[in-house]
């Protein structure tokens, strides 16, 4: 997984897999959604991330076992 914050769009991006994206969706105003052929989600989109995100900087990772 890698999350992507551009501060120049300020777009969030969070990409699940490496694949190639088939098809995208806004189904929420500002934020989309990538499929892939096979119809799973490959990554999302936060548009105006900043206004949406706490701190679109900040990322905590939490694995639980």
């Amino acid at each position: 997984m890698k999350i992507n914050y551009d501060p120049e769009t300020d777009t969030l991006t969070v990409i699940l897999k490496d694949a190639l994206v088939a098809e995208s969706d806004e189904d929420k105003p500002g934020v989309i959604v990538d499929f892939d052929d096979q119809g799973d989600v490959v990554a999302f989109e936060i548009l105006d991330a900043s206004r949406r995100v706490t701190d679109p900087r900040h990322v905590e990772f939490t694995a639980v076992p």
